[in-house]
């Protein structure tokens, strides 16, 4: 399996954090999402023991809330000890729902309009990862009105590819998000940074993008963003308190996805890190993390019922589910791959060839291409795709009116909903 989390049984049953999935899908329904809380836990940990153990007093690891976000969520992450990056009012407005404390929030985005940005100010938000000079002159303005000095991060644009998705891939020159340094924009944001009143300057930040299996795109992006560092040290007098590296390290969806340590990668970024500050004669920053997708992605899973299996001769074949883009839109976005089991069936070999898709009047509408499940798949038959802990709640919509599916976590093999399935009227709440 590729999480130790998903298991079977000699009956041929599957099993998520120790759970008969069939058994939660009579309980709770299809579709339905779960979440594994001791994984999320258990790699929340991974994150905040490396930090303690390689990196100076007072980093930081902050969940990307983005990845996943409901109230559970962020009391998980209260209590792991981690702060969080919020990108709009929602994700702040839930963190505090769930009673987060937001001294303790980053406040993301390429583009927070006035009102996210009172908004945040008035409840007391911890720092601003400031995009842009626009958004750096109103903070400013808003934060000299309220008498207070407004915490604030600047992104900058590194110039990196990844070599990941082009959908998310964010740190190369020509990204929507921050300020290049090539350019020298990221100089110029500085140096106002410096000279406003209302903010106060705590660090850099940047981030290169998503699914990462090794460390070397976070040593191009740390040696340069280090001497950068060093640069305006040099220029400005300023010397960085805070580096935000971001996030990004991968999970595997299938069998030929690496494994990957990620705390040995945190000690390996540490090293290069101090040994890099040591040349550059910088005193060493606090650094700072910002994990989604490997916090959530492996303690999630999401389940179907089989509506149709349709079989064109010569052609392809198709089994239809009842969920779909709308609750998991990543393959129709950008090709996501996915690992697709049959809960009920874990014994049969998987020789029927087909494409598993949603129930949408969309074409695009599809969860993936070109896998192979039981010949003996049916209406009524459970299907599992593993995984998908990241990106699939937080980007559903209502797409064709369907309602979201309900959110239920796992914990020491005892199921709970922690996000309600949407009704039929909560579709039309809105409508006038």
């Amino acid at each position: 399996m590729i999480c130790n989390n998903i298991t079977k049984d000699s009956r041929g049953k599957l099993y998520f954090a120790g759970m008969d999935v069939s058994d939660l899908a009579k309980s709770f329904g299809t579709p339905l999402y779960l979440f594994d809380e001791e994984r999320i836990r258990s790699n929340c940990r991974v994150y905040t023991e490396a930090m303690k153990k390689y990196f100076p007093q007072g980093s930081s690891v902050c969940y990307a809330s983005k990845a996943a976000s409901f109230a559970e969520i962020y009391r998980i992450a209260m209590q792991e000890g981690m702060c969080v990056d919020v990108v709009s009012r929602g994700e702040i407005y839930t963190a505090l729902k769930a009673g987060f404390p937001l001294k303790r929030a980053f406040f993301h985005s390429n583009n927070k309009t006035d009102e996210d940005i009172a908004f945040a100010i008035e409840r007391g938000i911890g720092y601003f990862v400031c995009d842009c000079e626009e958004e750096l002159l109103f903070i400013s303005s808003v934060a000299k009105e309220r008498n207070i000095t407004q915490k604030v991060i600047l992104r900058l644009t590194p110039g990196i590819d990844p070599h990941t998705y082009e959908a998310v891939a964010t740190g190369k020159v020509d990204s929507k998000f921050g300020s290049a340094i090539e350019t020298g924009q990221a100089f110029d944001i500085t140096r106002t940074a410096l000279s406003l009143e209302g903010v106060e300057l705590c660090g850099f930040h940047c981030h290169v993008g998503s699914q990462v299996f090794d460390s070397t795109v976070f040593f191009d992006a740390a040696k340069i963003m280090l001497e950068y560092v060093a640069r305006v040290k040099a220029e400005l007098g300023y010397e960085a308190e805070i580096l935000d590296l971001g996030g990004g390290y991968g999970v595997r969806y299938v069998e030929d996805d690496p494994f990957i340590d990620i705390g040995d990668n945190l000690r390996l970024v540490s090293e290069f890190v101090a040994d890099l500050c040591k040349k550059l004669s910088l005193k060493l920053p606090k650094i700072h993390m910002e994990p989604g997708r490997s916090i959530v992605a492996d303690a999630g899973m999401t389940l179907y019922t089989v509506g149709s299996v349709k079989r064109i001769p010569g052609y392809k074949n198709y089994v239809s589910i009842d969920g779909g883009m709308t609750d998991n839109p990543r393959f129709a976005l950008y090709g996501s791959k996915y690992t697709v089991l049959c809960p009920d069936k874990m014994n049969e070999e998987n020789t029927f060839s087909c494409d598993l898709v949603g129930r949408c009047c969309e074409s695009g509408d599809v969860i993936q291409e070109s896998i192979k499940l039981p010949a003996t798949v049916k209406r009524g038959d459970l299907i599992a795709v593993c995984t998908t802990g990241a990106y699939n709640y937080s980007m559903a919509s209502n797409y064709n009116r369907l309602p979201r599916p309900a959110i239920v976590m796992i914990r020491d093999k005892s199921a709970r909903v922690v996000v309600e399935r949407e009704s039929l009227e909560d579709i039309v709440r809105l409508d006038k």
